[in-house]
């Protein structure tokens, strides 16, 4: 169980939100959505312990969290936006290297087969500067099915997909869901997700 109390965030003077409350427990998905500038990015950094609130806290197994706690650090993938590539690694390498700084080295053979599932199986070889933004983006897709954690964090994740690519998505996440997987994605385009217990949060 991931919980927020009372959250709030400020940018400067700007307040982005306050007294922001919500759940989220294995199984079930979270959409948050709102304008640009609205905080989105920053509420996703809270709970990924990248960042602090103005206020109130964060718990995860009904444990509060600080910034950069391990106990929730080890539980996160978070996929950012935009997507945190070398343009001169290939496809292959740098999801290795993605692999290798979550502290879970991957072999080659499991790299190649998490590149497969996201459809990049003939890019593997190609530096990531000649692929397309789709492409890049389901590099980042692969990486969420190669390292092994519990709670996904998306931030945008559908930008630069196409229908195909947004299907994939979805698939993955409601895969991920359905095993005891919990997953907050704050976007433009929500995902279809029929068969997982789906929870929206619009940020004002």
């Amino acid at each position: 169980m991931l919980e927020a109390h009372n959250l709030s965030a400020e940018r400067g003077a700007t307040r982005l939100f306050s007294d922001l409350s919500f759940k989220v427990g294995t199984g079930e998905a979270l959409m948050i959505t709102g304008a640009n500038g609205t905080g989105k990015t920053t509420l996703l950094r809270m709970l990924a312990g990248l960042s602090a609130p103005a206020a109130g806290e964060i718990r995860w197994r009904g444990q509060i969290v600080k910034p950069f706690d391990p106990r929730l650090r080890g539980a996160v993938a978070f996929a950012g936006h935009p997507i945190a590539l070398k343009d001169e690694l290939t496809a292959e390498e740098n999801l290795a290297a993605a692999a290798a700084l979550s502290g879970e080295p991957a072999s080659p053979d499991a790299v190649r087969s998490a590149l497969e599932v996201v459809s990049l199986s003939r890019q593997r070889s190609l530096p990531a500067r000649v692929l397309s933004q789709g492409q890049r983006r389901r590099i980042g897709l692969a990486r969420l099915t190669l390292v092994r954690r519990v709670l996904w964090l998306l931030d945008e994740p559908v930008t630069a997909l196409d229908a195909a690519g947004t299907a994939l998505l979805a698939r993955l996440v409601g895969e991920h869901v359905q095993t005891g997987g919990l997953a907050i994605a704050a976007t433009h385009t929500p995902l279809i997700l029929p068969q997982v217990r789906l929870h929206s949060l619009a940020l004002a």
